[in-house]
């Protein structure tokens, strides 16, 4: 991740991202900004497929849009030989705007509605991730009025009932979960013998996600033998073995200097030695490992950049009897998490970074709510007009930003070897009130 001890800079003492000075980048582009390195999502994109391919030999790396995509980042995806997951009418479209291969699109959804689905039927998605019984009875009657049309390939999606011992708001593989079909209750048999049943759905596999954010693949290892064992039983009940087995992603980020991760070959490791041996138990075929990382790929490649603002001291009750504010020109509007997941972050101020970071900061957003982005924070003390830098914030950003307040969207630019190039356009005050609508009241 980019911190002040681990960061590039220039001759003047400006933090450098991708060869691109902080200070002018703002200048062209303004803030909030979101700045992508985009030679680090490709060695990201390069390192998840080398520390998995080099150990099983069938394996397809899916980039989980959810985390951050734009027209540029699926083209991206799609020239780094990985598969994309969509999980909506608007990532889909994206995708096939991009020019992703439709092979390599996986449709993702717990409530896929008949738009959907016909879209990506029409598409030629690749796989579709069936989420619950209604739907694979939808799914198969859309294909059936397509004549001519190739089965549509599907895997069932299965909670595995596994706790990730992740933040509360971001588990999705335990018994109780909006996602996926129970395996202890019987639900992901059932919808593999009505998906069997079915003639126009080709089941080939399984689909698992336990969780996100995760530091080790223990929670992953752990669904795995409980898939394994579904395995045995399918094989049992329907003479399939399983073709495709997608373990979902869910690997974390350093977003704070003292975060520990399991490096990436370590977590390649644990989860293909145990899918081999587990096979190898049971006497199973190797079936092809998919994954699906998001956050992994994109997370530490991304910082945000913020102009300070308001600097202002309050009274407290506890030592030190102040507190320091300094507000920005964002917060939960271009970065919820704080406020949804409790994330913590750092910064630093990108023009001076020569200045001792000795002053305890709490960073706010401008909104109308406490909206604090930063709790705590060493900084050299802030002043009107410094660039605030805040790391790690490639995920989950861009993505789930807001108008709140009509706060026009902020920019994206991908970044790299000195060039900055614009992916997403910074939104205007008429892109806010575009969709409004003034009509006389009906009669």
């Amino acid at each position: 991740m980019v911190t002040p001890e681990a960061r590039s800079t220039t001759a003047a003492g400006g933090l450098e991202l991708g060869g691109c000075e902080a200070g002018a980048l703002v200048a062209r582009y303004g803030t909030p900004l979101y700045v992508f390195d985009e030679g680090l999502i490709r060695e990201k994109c390069r390192a998840y497929r080398a520390a998995f391919e080099s150990r099983y030999p069938q394996v397809d790396v899916a980039y989980a849009g959810k985390a951050f995509l734009c027209l540029a980042m699926a083209r991206l995806v799609a020239e780094e030989g990985l598969h994309l997951d969509v999980a909506s009418a608007g990532e889909l479209h994206t995708a096939v705007t991009a020019g992703v291969p439709p092979a390599r699109l996986v449709m993702h959804g717990n409530n896929k509605s008949p738009v959907e689905l016909a879209m990506a039927l029409d598409s030629g998605v690749g796989r579709i991730v069936v989420d619950n019984l209604p739907e694979l009875g939808l799914l198969g009657g859309l294909v059936a009025r397509r004549p001519g049309r190739r089965p549509q390939e599907i895997l069932i999606r299965v909670a595995p009932g596994v706790d990730p011992h992740t933040h509360r708001r971001i588990r999705t593989g335990q018994g109780d979960t909006k996602f996926g079909l129970s395996l202890a209750a019987g639900q992901a048999m059932e919808a593999v013998l009505q998906a069997v049943g079915t003639p126009h759905l080709l089941f080939t596999g399984l689909h698992a996600h336990v969780g996100s954010n995760l530091r080790d693949a223990r929670a992953q290892v752990q669904a795995l033998e409980t898939i394994l064992d579904f395995a045995v039983q399918v094989r049992e009940e329907t003479g399939l073995t399983l073709e495709n087995l997608n373990l979902g992603g869910g690997l974390g980020i350093r977003y704070l200097p003292r975060d520990e991760i399991m490096p990436l070959e370590d977590f390649a490791e644990a989860i293909t030695t145990a899918l081999l041996e587990g096979l190898a138990r049971r006497h199973l075929p190797l079936p092809r490992l998919m994954l699906e990382p998001g956050r992994a790929i994109v997370g530490e490649a991304g910082v945000t950049l913020y102009s300070v603002g308001t600097v202002k001291e309050v009274p407290i009750d506890e030592p030190p009897g102040t507190r320091l504010y300094a507000a920005i020109d964002g917060g939960m509007s271009d970065n919820p998490r704080p406020q949804l997941y409790d994330a913590a972050y750092t910064a630093f101020l990108a023009n001076r970074l020569g200045e001792p970071a000795d002053t305890e900061v709490r960073v706010a957003g401008k909104h109308c709510e406490t909206d604090i982005l930063i709790q705590s924070v060493a900084l050299p003390r802030p002043r009107a007009g410094d660039i605030l830098a805040v790391p790690s914030t490639g995920a989950y950003t861009y993505s789930m930003a807001s108008n709140y307040n009509r706060f026009p969207r902020p920019a994206a630019v991908f970044v790299g070897n000195g060039q900055a190039r614009l992916v997403v356009r910074r939104e205007t005050l008429d892109d806010i009130i575009r969709q409004d609508v003034l009509a006389p009241a009906e009669s």
